[in-house]
C-alpha cells in the first residue's frame, strides 16, 4: 500500500509560535524521537540542514525550517538542542545526517541507526524505502530525494515526502529490533550504536584535489599542477557563492581539461570534452588558472597520510600480506554469511588489512586499538589468528 500522507499530524516550524508549540511538546515527551534531515548537497556548497523532521512516539511531526528560523530567532537552535539532546534519537543511516546536526549544536546521548540495525539483522536491501515495504508492507513517495531542499517556499508534496520518513520509523525499528532479538543479535547492535557517538567526518585531505577520479594515474607534473590549480579555483567560487562545485564544472571536466594541457584559451574552449553550467562563461577564470599553474608549488607525490599500499597490489609487491589477508579474509567470508550479515559489518575491511600489513603479534588488542567492537572481536579473532598460522608456511615458501 503506498502511504499518500503521514498518518499523523504535521506542524511546520518556521516562526515564533511554531517553536514555541514544538518545544512544549519535546519537553513532555520522553520517548525516543525519530529524527531526519533535507540537505541540498548536489546543489550547494554546504552540507547543512535545510529541513530537519523529527517525529514523536506517540504524538505529531515536526518539521523545522532553520532558515526561516534563523530570521525569527537567531538563538533558536540553543533552545532546540537543549530538548532534542536529552532524548534518544532513532535514524536512518545516521552517519549521513550526524554532520549537520552536530553543526546546529544538536548531538543526542543515544542513537538508533534502523539502516545499520538492518544490515545486522541480514536484510538484503537496507534503503529507507526498501525497508519500509518489506517489514511494514508499506510504499513512500521517493520522487524528490533529489530535490533542491535550499529553496523556498516548499511544495507541499516535498514536506508530506519530508514527515513521511520520519513518520515509519518507529515502526520500522519495532520491526527491525524483534528481528535481532530473535537472531540474538540486540547486543551486536548496541554495541554498534554506542560506536557511532564517536562517529567523525573524514577530515579534509591536506590536497584534496589528489582525490580527483583517475588523478592517480598521472604522473607529469605539469598536468598535475594544472589539476591542483582548476580544483582550487572552483573550489574557491563555489565556496563563497554556495554552489556546489560539479554545478559549475565537473570533476570529468577538469580531467579532459588536463589531458592535454592547453596553450591558450581558444585551445581550452575548444576542447569539447570541458563541460559545465560555467565551462564557457567563466571560460577566462578556468584559462587563468591554468595559465599560472605553472607557479604553483605541489608536491610530486601524494603526501603520506598514513595509510597502507592498496590490497590488490600485495600479491606482487608484498607477498607475504598478501598470504596473510587470503588466509584470512575466506574464513571471515565464510562466518558472515552463516551470521547472515555483510562482512564489512562482521569487521571494517581496513582493520583486517592493517592486521595482514602490519602484524602487531596480538590480534585482538590491534583490532580493539583500530576501533573494532568487542562483539566483533569475540567472532573474527579466532578466525584471524588460524589463517594467520596457516599463513606461516605459505610464507616461509616464498623466495
Amino acid at each position: 500500500m503506498k502511504l499518500e500522507a503521514p498518518r499523523r499530524e504535521v506542524e511546520i516550524v518556521q516562526d515564533q509560535n511554531g517553536l514555541d508549540l514544538m518545544l512544549g511538546e519535546l519537553e513532555k515527551n520522553t520517548e525516543t524521537l525519530a529524527i531526519d534531515t533535507e540537505r541540498a548537497s548536489g546543489f550547494r556548497y554546504s552540507q547543512r540542514a535545510y529541513l530537519i523532521q523529527v517525529g514523536l512516539a506517540d504524538a505529531g511531526i515536526f518539521l523545522i525550517d532553520p532558515i526561516a528560523l534563523n530570521e525569527v530567532e537567531p538563538d533558536w537552535n540553543s533552545r532546540v538542542a537543549a530538548e532534542l539532546n536529552s532524548k534518544p534519537w532513532l535514524l536512518h543511516a545516521a552517519t549521513q545526517d550526524m554532520p549537520c546536526l552536530q553543526e546546529l549544536g544538536f548531538k543526542s546521548t543515544q542513537i538508533i541507526d534502523t539502516e545499520l540495525a538492518s544490515r545486522l539483522a541480514g536484510f538484503q536491501r537496507v534503503g529507507l524505502g526498501a525497508m519500509v515495504e518489506e517489514l511494514l508492507s508499506l510504499e513512500l513517495a521517493k520522487e524528490h530525494s533529489a530535490a533542491d531542499w535550499s529553496l523556498r517556499p516548499f511544495g507541499s508534496e516535498m514536506l508530506t515526502y519530508a514527515a513521511l520518513d520520519v513518520d515509519v520509523l518507529h515502526d520500522l525499528w519495532a520491526s527491525i529490533s524483534q528481528s535481532l532479538i530473535e537472531q540474538g543479535k540486540m547486543e551486536w547492535a548496541e554495541q554498534e550504536f554506542a560506536a557511532l557517538q564517536n562517529f567523525q567526518p573524514k577530515p579534509t585531505p591536506e590536497e584534496p584535489w589528489r582525490n580527483l577520479p583517475g588523478l592517480s594515474r598521472v604522473k607529469d607534473i605539469a598536468k598535475l599542477k594544472a589539476a591542483a590549480a582548476l580544483w582550487l579555483v572552483r573550489d574557491e567560487i563555489a565556496r563563497t557563492t554556495d554552489i556546489a562545485p560539479g554545478r559549475l564544472i565537473p570533476d570529468r571536466s577538469i580531467m579532459a581539461a588536463i589531458d592535454k594541457v592547453p596553450r591558450s584559451k581558444h585551445e581550452l574552449a575548444q576542447n569539447k570534452a570541458f563541460q559545465g553550467r560555467a565551462s564557457r562563461s567563466k571560460l577566462d577564470t578556468w584559462w587563468q588558472a591554468i595559465a599560472d599553474s605553472s607557479g604553483l608549488e605541489i608536491a610530486e607525490s601524494a603526501p603520506n597520510t598514513g595509510a597502507i599500499p592498496h590490497h590488490k597490489n600485495w600479491e606482487r609487491r608484498f607477498p607475504e600480506a598478501h598470504l596473510r589477508l587470503k588466509f584470512t579474509r575466506e574464513p571471515l567470508v565464510a562466518h558472515a554469511e552463516e551470521l547472515a550479515l555483510p562482512v564489512e559489518n562482521l569487521l571494517t575491511p581496513d582493520f583486517l588489512r592493517r592486521v595482514c600489513f602490519e602484524p602487531a603479534g596480538d590480534v585482538r588488542s590491534q583490532l580493539a586499538e583500530l576501533g573494532a567492537r568487542p562483539w566483533q572481536l569475540d567472532q573474527v579473532v579466532p578466525l584471524i589468528e588460524a589463517g594467520l598460522a596457516l599463513a606461516g608456511p605459505e610464507i616461509e615458501k616464498l623466495p
